[in-house]
């Protein structure tokens, strides 16, 4: 019914009507009008179609015997090739549709209507009267009510509206909004360097454990747009700007912004000990930020890799393997092996940052997290594989308060469940307090939790302020594996800082007392000094670490409940049973930079051999109730493994804005064990590598 109601609107009885043309317009050309003036071509089109119908249409014998008188309405169209078309009909019978269809098929084709020049679609509505009515009655008509009007011939691709233009026009020059954003900026040591000093000198409340940071709680301290500036080189062409300087694509209008960037990490390298030619890494992907308003701000990357990295590093990889044979490759996750001894392993982080106040930030996303002042921690590390998190970042007075909630993936296969890998979940909390302007302490506790007895997410733990330890008692002993901590700092003055960390997984009062070392004494501890513009040498920083892990610590007496993600220790990247001293170099000029570093370590390795099958406390993944004994237990026990590892490396920074960077890097790594075994060989390792990065996350190869 309301169709036809438009179409009475539409349609005026006995001719074809049009809207007026404008001056650009040509209206289409029936054959016999091509000698016609332009401006009677309209009323010639009109004339001859209205003639061609009057002789051509033959009415339906139903309509004759039913003595009908009406009108059949019609909606047609000339296309840029001057076929005619018919769009709609409205008619009382189906049989005058069918003969109205047959009448428009027939119709010759005509010289396409012009728009400025150019072919364009026309179209045009005619009411045909039945009886038929002839041509010079139809004029009659049209004489009296004086409309002799065409369709005006419209261009379908006028604009209707200036909104896209008004959207295009807002565009402005891009202002380097992400230096001041609710963004993360992207973790990796070497660049945290660079502003680790302004964070941390005295007078300032900032926070320092918890990262990664956002650009607005580093930018009260350090100018990120002046670091830019002052790296700037090149000439003001376009493709200059974008190599040296610039994003690929940077968009800004008036409540928005965005970036567009590939990544690359291109590699190729050799290693000693490999009976391979060369190692390499293939990485291609992409890199969006951006935001919207004041408050939001979002950022993805897809990566796409393959690799075939040194021995120790393969076998490493294979070690991690998940059920169904896929290999884990370290700090990445799930591969699958490629060509001759590589591995594929596509990765894919995002996040959404949302600050509803100027004391709070919320993020939800799929990457890692890193909790501590040194380059590894005790209590929440980045070398695993990305995972899915939940993060409240909560900043006042003198306390940032930092809660994570995560959700993990245990991808044994023996804890697998009808193929599927096993799902953990684990919740965080840190406090971060300013007691003074030189001594700042932290307070730390986890949980980890499986889905047992569908037990799910537990909203126990959703709870921001809640004390873990109390909710993982009141439901079962083995409901959770909590973990306690306390870190410190203290400025020394503005150029020297100490760190440590203290972890405690399990705690036994008459066991500590008794003096026997016993394997009930689960605690961790980390003590670190940071040097900065050390020797008065502007942007050298000099640091050392030492950490010191007990056997058994992030282990449970359930096999599922282990401080761990995708076979990765969720801390320190050696699990437990080890001690460890480091010490790092960090120094950049303008755009070059050269790091060093230097592992001494000891660790005690699982024999798995010949009658020995107990567990020494280094592997994590195993339950305790396998250890080899109750008391006695001390650091390195097992198989124990001397470790010494070196890492030279330096490059030049092709693109600050990405970070870009052209890099090279030589490894001395030497395994000394007291026996070979699958977990620990002898081996003594040199591994050089150069190559082209986007430099976004932390590589870890010290394991």
């Amino acid at each position: 019914m309301k169709n036809r109601f438009l179409l009475v609107f539409l349609f005026v009885f006995g001719f074809i009507t049009a809207q007026e043309a404008s001056s650009f317009e040509k209206s289409p050309i029936f054959p016999e009008c091509e000698a016609q003036p332009i401006d009677e071509l309209k009323t010639c089109f009109n004339n001859k179609i209205n003639a061609y119908i009057f002789k051509a249409f033959k009415v339906p014998q139903i309509v004759n015997d039913d003595s009908y008188k009406g009108e059949i309405k019609v909606l047609f169209e000339v296309d840029k090739e001057g076929e005619i078309s018919v769009l709609y009909i409205d008619a009382v019978y189906d049989e005058l549709k069918e003969e109205t269809k047959r009448i428009f098929d027939s119709l010759p084709k005509v010289t396409p209507g012009t728009y400025n020049g150019k072919p364009t679609f026309y179209q045009y509505s005619i009411g045909i009267k039945i009886p038929l009515v002839g041509l010079l009655e139809i004029q009659t008509q049209q004489a009296k009510v004086n409309t002799i009007k065409l369709i005006e011939a419209t261009d379908i691709n006028t604009d209707i509206s200036d909104e896209y233009k008004s959207v295009t026009d807002s565009i402005v020059t891009y202002e380097k909004l992400e230096y001041s954003s609710q963004l993360n900026i992207p973790f990796t040591h070497n660049y945290y360097a660079r502003f680790d000093q302004e964070m941390n000198g005295l007078g300032t409340n900032s926070h320092t454990a918890a990262k990664p940071f956002t650009y607005d709680e580093v930018s009260v301290y350090y100018d990120f747009k002046a670091e830019k500036e002052g790296l700037v080189k090149g000439s003001e062409g376009w493709w200059s700007k974008k190599l040296w300087n610039e994003h690929l694509v940077e968009v800004q209008g008036k409540d928005y912004w965005f970036t567009v960037d590939p990544i690359f990490d291109l590699q190729v390298g050799k290693d000693t000990e490999a009976d391979f030619s060369s190692t390499y890494n293939n990485t291609r992907g992409i890199f969006i930020q951006g935001g919207l308003g004041k408050k939001f701000n979002f950022t993805t990357s897809i990566y796409e890799s393959q690799g075939r990295f040194a021995q120790y590093f393969n076998e490493y990889a294979l070690s991690l393997q998940a059920e169904g044979g896929e290999a884990i490759v370290p700090g990445r996750g799930l591969s699958k092996l490629f060509k001759d001894g590589g591995f594929d392993y596509p990765v894919a982080e995002a996040y959404i940052s949302y600050s509803p106040a100027k004391f709070i930030n919320v993020q939800f996303g799929h990457g890692k997290n890193f909790i501590g002042d040194g380059y590894r921690s005790l209590f929440q590390g980045d070398a695993t594989s990305p995972y899915p998190f939940f993060k409240l970042n909560t900043k006042f007075w003198k306390i940032k308060y930092t809660n994570t909630w995560m959700w993990l993936r245990d991808v044994r296969g023996e804890v697998t469940e009808d193929g599927a890998f096993l799902t953990k979940y684990m919740a965080n909390h840190y406090l971060s307090w300013n007691v003074t302007k030189r001594l700042n302490i932290g307070l730390f506790e986890s949980v980890l939790w499986a889905n047992d007895n569908n037990r799910g997410f537990d909203i126990n733990y959703l709870n921001p302020v809640i004390f873990y330890r109390a909710i993982e008692f009141s439901t079962g002993q083995d409901a959770g594996n909590a973990i306690l901590g306390a870190s410190a700092k203290y400025k020394w003055n503005n150029k020297i800082n100490l760190y440590g960390q203290f972890i405690l997984d399990e705690f036994a009062i008459n066991d500590v007392t008794a003096g026997d070392k016993s394997w009930r004494n689960k605690f961790g501890y980390q003590l670190g000094i940071k040097y900065f513009d050390a020797f008065k040498v502007d942007n050298l920083l000099l640091q050392f670490e030492y950490n010191r892990v007990r056997p058994y610590t992030y282990s449970h007496n359930s096999i599922v409940l282990n401080y761990a993600h995708n076979n990765q220790p969720m801390a320190h990247l050696w699990g437990a049973n080890f001690s460890e001293a480091i010490l790092i170099s960090r120094y950049n000029y303008k755009r070059w930079f050269g790091d060093a570093k230097f592992i001494f370590g000891k660790r005690g390795f699982d024999f798995n051999e010949g009658d020995d099958f107990s567990n020494y406390g280094s592997n994590i993944y195993r339950s305790e109730v396998d250890r080899n004994a109750n008391t006695g237990i001390s650091v390195g026990q097992g198989n124990t493994t001397d470790v010494f590892q070196a890492d030279l490396g330096g490059g030049y920074i092709i693109n600050p804005a990405t970070n870009l960077r052209l890099f090279t890097n030589i490894t001395f790594r030497n395994y000394n064990p007291e026996a070979d075994t699958a977990a620990a060989l002898n081996t003594s390792t040199t591994w050089f590598t150069v190559g082209v990065r986007t430099d976004l996350f932390n590589w870890y190869n010290d394991f």
